[in-house]
């Protein structure tokens, strides 16, 4: 389980992707099948599994292990995730549950994902400190690139992902549910490297794959906010 955390928004499963108002390729709106917000509203309806897919699920089927985990956060891991290739292909779906565990991700069980960068109209930058609940760490959207990344959370649950990258400027009205969110800040550039230093010195904990975005790729982003188109690339997947 991760202990407040801090990251930028998060969604990982297939529900209402066509609900972003972006510019992500045809694509990816299509194959995100059933895509969740920051506070992970439940629908469903998701496309039938391909074969491959429902080989793959029956290779992987862990015993239960969720006992001792906060029952809302269980509820969660049956929604599914878009279970993908390493060149971002979708082969199908399979649980939350399955595609955090580690046991599964060291047999190559891959899914994609979408990380959300919110700047107000001060430039300052959105984070969210996870609740102790997590069991892992519509307007316009500008899509850049993807990231692929692997990560453990604990012995048991981790990620390995490939996260397409939405940044968004605009004042927006929270309203956060706390079984998903423990609290939520805007930080300027160097309150932000404070941040990362501290987590690097262990007095403060930090996603893994923020981390790795933020020392690679943020901050000349963050320097030319009003120029980002000439930072998309939609061809490469950057393996980190």
């Amino acid at each position: 389980m991760v202990r407040g955390v801090w990251a930028v928004l998060r969604t990982v499963s297939c529900e209402g992707a066509a609900r972003l108002k972006s510019n992500l390729p045809r694509a990816c709106r299509t194959e995100a099948l059933r895509h969740r917000s920051t506070y992970e509203p439940v629908t469903s309806g998701y496309r039938t599994i391909s074969s491959k897919a429902r080989h793959l699920r029956s290779a992987v089927r862990m015993p239960e292990i969720t006992d001792n985990l906060d029952q809302k956060q269980v509820q969660l891991l049956a929604e599914m995730c878009i279970v993908i290739d390493e060149n971002d292909q979708n082969i199908g779906a399979d649980t939350k549950k399955n595609c955090h565990l580690n046991s599964n991700i060291d047999k190559g069980l891959l899914h994609r994902a979408f990380s959300v960068f919110i700047f107000n109209s001060e430039d300052k930058l959105l984070l969210q400190q996870r609740s102790d609940a997590k069991i892992t760490f519509p307007d316009e959207m500008t899509y850049l690139t993807r990231i692929h990344y692997k990560a453990q959370s604990d012995g048991v649950w981790g990620e390995h992902e490939i996260d397409y990258i939405l940044f968004m400027q605009k004042d927006v009205e929270l309203s956060p549910d706390p079984n998903e969110i423990k609290s939520h800040c805007y930080v300027n550039k160097e309150e932000l490297k404070e941040m990362l230093e501290k987590g690097k010195r262990k007095e403060l904990e930090i996603t893994p794959w923020f981390s790795l975005i933020a020392e690679t790729f943020l901050f000349k982003w963050w320097d030319d906010l009003q120029n980002l188109k000439n930072f998309i690339d939609h061809k490469n997947i950057h393996r980190m």
